[in-house]
């Protein structure tokens, strides 16, 4: 992809990380990283966490180059609040460790950590992101860390220095030598509403207490029941995974956060580098707010992934720089982004797509690995939903309206598409707007119609012998021409468009019962022909 390199962001990302990983460590793999706290659902936004690393270390391994990318599961950060919705008697379990918790109730899952890291993983397979997944409570408490926790308290009026010149800076006085980089699990009851009273640097023997009233001595050179505190958790993974590219969000890059007081942390005590680090911007759903997911309720991948093909969600993220903030249409704009989809299609069939654009397409239907599963006869998602909504979802019905509309010989041709514009027509379109065509006349409005409205509907009749969609569309376009004495090719004026939006309302009065529905010329061919005729009075 060399030609778009100019305009593409991943491969400018891609350059930058290979000469870096190549001045740090020359011969060894690259290490691209990628964090989530399984606190709850993981949303879109938190999955642009993991899209951003994914397209860079995609994009190092087409090259050829040995990369891995962490996904770093925190499941060893405390429980902090009860999410609505819950159980309130989960409050029981605050503080104690996200995979000593019990999953939400009628989970399957082992923890609540593992409830919500679940179906992230089924969404990253499906997206055809390749990671490789460490736990935070297996690395902390299989000792993996030993060495660089003693090393963090060990130098922890260095760390409180850092720290200090962020709270003078922010209005916070300085500590008075009690800060201490390490918070101890309670072994009694689980939860870390611990502090220490007492640390020897030479026996490296640490008191604590618990608010539940419990209190031990242990030798921190063997414990593995505790963590280190984020701002210095964070900068000693940076340096012990050797991590040369991961992003952050916005909220990371205030000062005093993270990611700037990591920077200075994992150079001055852990001897390694900050990672080449780009800022990522939120990522918004069409009529919702920012999304939390302490708050629950919120869209996941696999929501999206219900709705939309993997190379649509992917196409998404690639094609916006990370500092991009964009949206995700779960309302009736997923049909605006599929169309928009599929003319980029059609730009990269026709060899006309921009460098930049045929780069996220790319990245969007394959990865290093091969391509992604496509649908072999995609037909218009609006259109897709249209038939859908008309016919209930009837398999036979919306099979013949497939094969007049665009030649589709067999469902599994329009597979996946068609299942995810089904589901989308299921569970997004507000029931004030499904279409319900009319069972007989409106024999009522028939009635009061005047001569020119009835000579409109007889020249509709009389023309349906044309069944595509098409021949529909220049039949429904054509009949106010007709009655204006115009040929079928006659520019539109104010005066005639009026007319073919009166006609059209007309028509969706007679045959669904309101002012608007779907593109008409679908509607007639989902009607067909004879009951058409029928439901108009002809």
């Amino acid at each position: 992809m060399a030609d778009s390199k100019e305009t593409d962001w991943v491969s400018r990302f891609a350059d930058e990380v290979i000469s870096e990983a190549e001045r740090r460590a020359p011969g060894r793999p690259i290490v691209c990283a990628s964090g989530l706290s399984p606190s709850g659902p993981i949303h879109l936004g938190n999955l642009r966490e993991i899209m951003t690393p994914h397209l860079v270390a995609d994009e190092i391994r087409r090259r050829g180059h040995a990369c891995v990318h962490l996904l770093s599961w925190d499941d060893y950060d405390r429980f902090r609040r009860v999410p609505a919705g819950i159980d309130p008697s989960w409050a029981e379990h605050i503080g104690k460790p996200l995979t000593s918790v019990p999953a939400p109730p009628g989970s399957p899952h082992a923890s609540w950590a593992e409830h919500f890291k679940a179906p992230l993983s089924e969404a990253l397979a499906e997206l055809g992101v390749e990671v490789h997944a460490i736990s935070q409570t297996e690395q902390y408490t299989s000792g993996a860390y030993r060495e660089q926790i003693l090393l963090a308290v060990r130098e922890r009026a260095r760390i409180d220095g850092v720290l200090s010149r962020y709270r003078t800076k922010e209005g916070e006085p300085p500590r008075g030598g009690d800060y201490f980089p390490y918070k101890p699990y309670c072994d009694l009851c689980g939860r870390d509403l611990t502090t220490v009273t007492n640390y020897d640097d030479e026996t490296t023997e640490l008191a604590y207490t618990c608010e539940c009233g419990f209190g031990e001595t242990v030798r921190l050179a063997e414990h593995d029941r505790g963590k280190l505190v984020w701002k210095v958790d964070w900068p000693m993974r940076w340096a012990y995974e050797g991590v040369v590219f991961e992003p952050s969000g916005v909220d990371h890059h205030s000062p005093g956060s993270a990611w700037v007081v990591g920077g200075q942390l994992v150079r001055e005590v852990f001897g390694g580098q900050q990672p080449i680090g780009p800022m990522y911007a939120f990522v918004g759903i069409s009529g919702m707010a920012k999304m939390s997911s302490s708050k629950g309720d919120v869209p996941t991948p696999s929501d999206a992934l219900r709705i939309m093909e993997a190379p649509v969600l992917r196409w998404l993220y690639a094609r916006r720089k990370p500092a991009q903030s964009f949206k995700i249409a779960f309302d009736h704009e997923i049909q605006r982004l599929y169309d928009e989809w599929d003319a980029l299609g059609r730009k990269v069939a026709g060899g006309q797509a921009q460098p930049a654009e045929l780069a996220a397409y790319d990245r969007a239907v394959s990865t290093a690995a091969g391509p992604l599963p496509a649908t072999p006869h995609p037909v218009a998602y609006r259109t897709l939903a249209s038939v859908l909504d008309i016919t209930t979802g009837h398999a036979e019905q919306t099979l013949r309206i497939l094969r007049d509309l665009d030649g589709v010989e067999t469902l599994d041709e329009a597979r996946p598409r068609l299942d995810r514009a089904q589901r989308w027509v299921d569970e997004h379109l507000p029931a004030d707007q499904r279409t319900r065509v009319r069972a007989s006349p409106d024999q009522e409005l028939l009635d009061s119609l005047g001569a020119d409205d009835r000579e409109a509907l007889r020249l509709l009749a009389d023309g349906l012998d044309d069944w595509t969609l098409d021949g529909l569309t220049d039949l429904v376009y054509g009949v106010p021409k007709l009655q204006a004495g115009l040929p079928a090719d006659a520019k539109a004026t104010p005066e005639l468009k009026a007319a073919q939006r009166a006609f059209f309302a007309l028509l969706y009065k007679l045959l669904v019962g309101r002012d608007t529905g779907p593109r008409l010329p679908t509607l007639l061919m989902a009607v067909g022909a004879d009951r058409v005729r029928k439901l108009v009075g002809a």
